[in-house]
């Protein structure tokens, strides 16, 4: 995993550096706050462990600031704070793991290969609706965790809008991507998602019009 650290205890930022180095992670560490926020806006990270006293901007904030952004980015606080109030609004905040110091660095690790873990699941299985979801490693789309029969056409477009939610695609993308073996005009396209969005329990896939269709990603 690509991890973002922010310890600034210098002994125990090189220690945690070295030991999630050492078992295959990719780290890239920082001791302040402020650096840790100019980083995130240029970098894409797949986990963050923070600690919360920091210089310059504390991890609550870095985090809330994230949120705001629209960032969401699984984190574990590792902290010497015992007061519930301070640990309940990092919960609040979304954080996936909370670590009181001191702790064994492999305590550590193992929460980190929990999060690992759930990550990769969710990589797999793409949720598009309140009940269908799209698993992206055996191309099936399931309906309450029922596999749903479709055409080639109609699975390659659902893998395409499962890859892309949240994304406007338009018809030349469709062009491009699904239909890339063939040439197609756009009423074709609209013949054919009309006919997987009548097949479908809940229409999950929105028509833009004169531009394309999206599937918007669940809260």
């Amino acid at each position: 995993m690509k991890i973002l650290l922010l310890e600034d205890d210098i002994l125990l930022n090189e220690a945690i550096t070295q030991y999630l180095s050492s078992a295959g992670h990719s780290i890239s560490s920082v001791r302040d706050g402020d650096v840790c926020l100019k980083i995130l806006e240029r970098e894409a990270f797949d986990l963050l462990v923070f600690d919360i006293n920091v210089p310059n901007i504390d991890g609550l904030t870095i985090l809330a600031t994230l949120h705001e952004q629209k960032k969401m980015i699984p984190v574990i606080f590792i902290s010497t704070l015992i007061d519930i109030e301070d640990i309940s609004r990092a919960f609040e905040l979304g954080c996936f793991d909370y670590l009181k110091k001191p702790f064994h660095l492999k305590e550590l690790s193992l929460r980190i290969d929990r999060i690992s873990q759930a990550i990769q699941v969710q990589r797999k299985h793409k949720r598009l609706s309140a009940s269908y979801g799209f698993n992206c490693e055996n191309q099936t789309l399931y309906f309450n965790n029922e596999p749903q029969v479709l055409s080639k056409r109609q699975s390659q477009i659902i893998e395409f809008l499962a890859h892309n939610r949240g994304v406007v695609c338009s018809y030349e993308m469709f062009m491009e991507d699904v239909w890339s073996d063939v040439e197609v005009d756009v009423a074709t396209i609209r013949a054919e998602i009309n006919r997987l969005k009548n097949n479908l329990k809940e229409d999950f896939i929105i028509n833009i019009r004169r531009v394309g269709y999206m599937v918007k990603i669940p809260r």
